[in-house]
């Protein structure tokens, strides 16, 4: 789990936001289909959904709370192996997109966004990557 907050702490740093406060939540392929259909009105699972909480400033000098973002880790598992990649580097790309989700940035309406959104990704996993003792 250090990894992942590392990781989570690179992207934040990197959107600008080092003090934003998020969480993650691992499902099973189960748990996101639910989610996935309660919230988005799509049948079965996905890799990933992020839940904005809106980044209003939180009272008192609370860290800025951004959101949730929830990985399948059957999806992530099943997607790493047919990209001949690991488990563990098909994770950090679905962290760090669920968290560009959490500031607005939308792959879906748009494909310069989408574009935008990609080297995004791109650029943070290349600074985890440097950050992180061990590659993934």
């Amino acid at each position: 789990m250090a990894r992942v907050r590392q990781a989570a702490e690179v992207a934040l740093d990197a959107l600008g936001s080092p003090d934003a406060e998020l969480s993650v939540v691992l499902m099973d392929d189960a748990g996101i289909a639910r989610l996935n259909q309660a919230y988005l009105n799509r049948s079965g699972p996905t890799n990933v959904i992020a839940f904005p909480m809106g980044g209003a400033p939180s009272p008192c000098g609370a860290p800025r709370l951004v959101g949730d973002v929830v990985i399948s880790l059957q999806t992530a598992e099943r997607e790493a192996k047919s990209a001949g990649i690991s488990v563990e580097r098909r994770f950090m790309t679905l962290l760090v997109h669920g968290i560009l989700h959490l500031f607005g940035f939308d792959h879906e309406t748009d494909a310069r966004e989408a574009l935008r959104m990609e080297q995004k990704c791109t650029d943070i996993i290349s600074r985890i990557k440097k950050i992180l003792d061990k590659p993934f």
